[in-house]
């Protein structure tokens, strides 16, 4: 591989887990990305501004917003089949209660910090007027829209994110590589004590004569130090330093947010299993769904379309059976647990509010792990 391949360094030249050589299940896709899976994009809106002594409505900024488009843009009306499942449900995913009934949703998804969930939501629906109103012109949306807590180092009660801002992450999302990291609503989040956020990793799953692709997205904001797991190797005791500096006290509220997205034919049952076994990926990395903790997890397929538009009909929907479903179960713990650590590696150290300070994971780490 070249220092230019996607699997080693995100766009911006950050180096990704693949960088240092470390030994990972599975075979991932052309950009190790959820936009490996056709159709699927994704788009940022990085607010980082200001230092120093907090002062709601000003700053220090440090947020965002993520956008996650499941289908193309002239097609974002066509429903996904899709299942949702919360391991810990300290946290918010709305939209939820019409995947519950259906089995399904439609128009994009967004991501971003808890106090400014709602307006991620409201502006999907403002977007989608402008883009595709015909979307909405005689029926209702219900977005889906995610959120971790940024407060350690954001002025989260500001509510410096605006629809101009979830407007930008929706127009500006794009396939292939995409940036990891301290990027979207992941700006300001934290994992194990580093310096965590955005991160995606995909993998390929050959069934019969076809090839799958299963990608993930995560916005990782969880985990304590001492539990954090490297491929299986609890690494506490080596990663005792660089510590999180607390100029403002910090409490525990840590959260998840994965979305996992597949070309394979699936059924709504069968993306609820696939969102069921998140966890399993969260948890190599250490992350055991505290208390405080939102672990919030969606699977979409973007298969069957026909069938989720079907109208006066009898609609026709193909899908894997049950049986044969399992090498997909270990696409996505491979792909969690990989995009969590993509997160992770692909950042800087950080500080915001009130000169609190969080480290990055230490590369020279990495190199003699």
């Amino acid at each position: 591989m070249s220092i230019n391949d996607p699997h080693l360094r995100t766009p911006s030249g950050k180096p990704r887990l693949r960088a240092f050589a470390l030994a990972l299940d599975g075979t991932p896709g052309r950009f190790n990305a959820i936009t490996d899976v056709p159709g699927v994009t994704v788009g940022y809106s990085t607010l980082i501004s200001g230092d120093g002594p907090l002062q709601v409505g000003t700053g220090p900024i440090r947020t965002g917003v993520t956008a996650i488009l499941p289908r193309l843009r002239g097609e974002l009306a066509t429903p996904v089949f899709a299942g949702v499942f919360s391991q810990n449900g300290n946290g918010e995913l709305t939209g939820t209660h019409i995947i519950e009934e259906t089995g399904a949703f439609s128009l994009p998804i967004t991501i971003t910090n808890t106090h400014s969930c709602g307006v991620a939501r409201d502006g999907t629906l403002r977007w989608m007027q402008r883009v595709l109103p015909a979307a909405l012109d005689s029926a209702w949306g219900l977005p889906v829209a995610a959120e971790t807590y940024d407060g350690f180092l954001n002025d989260i009660n500001g509510q410096h994110v605006n629809f101009e801002h979830v407007a930008a992450a929706l127009d500006g999302a794009t396939g292939g590589a995409i940036e990891e990291g301290s990027v979207g609503g992941g700006t300001g989040m934290i994992s194990f004590g580093f310096k965590a956020g955005s991160g995606t990793a995909s993998r390929i799953v050959e069934w019969h004569d076809s090839r799958y692709t299963v990608g993930v997205f995560v916005q990782a904001n969880f985990g304590k130090r001492r539990n954090f797991t490297l491929r299986g190797r609890r690494i506490r005791p080596e990663l005792a330093a660089p510590a999180v500096f607390e100029g403002t006290p910090r409490a525990e509220k840590g959260s998840i947010i994965a979305i996992v997205a597949s070309d394979a034919p699936f059924l709504a049952h069968q993306m609820k299993r696939l969102a069921r076994r998140v966890p399993l990926g969260v948890a190599g990395t250490g992350g055991y769904g505290y208390h405080s903790s939102g672990d919030i997890f969606l699977a979409f397929s973007t298969a069957n379309s026909e069938a989720a538009l079907a109208s006066g009909r009898i609609a026709r929907a193909s899908f894997i059976p049950d049986v044969d479903i399992d090498p997909f179960f270990d696409a996505v713990v491979q792909a969690v647990e990989e995009a969590i650590l993509n997160a992770v590696v692909a950042n800087e150290d950080m500080t915001g509010r009130d000169g609190n300070f969080v480290p990055a994971l230490p590369k020279e780490w990495l190199n003699n792990w």
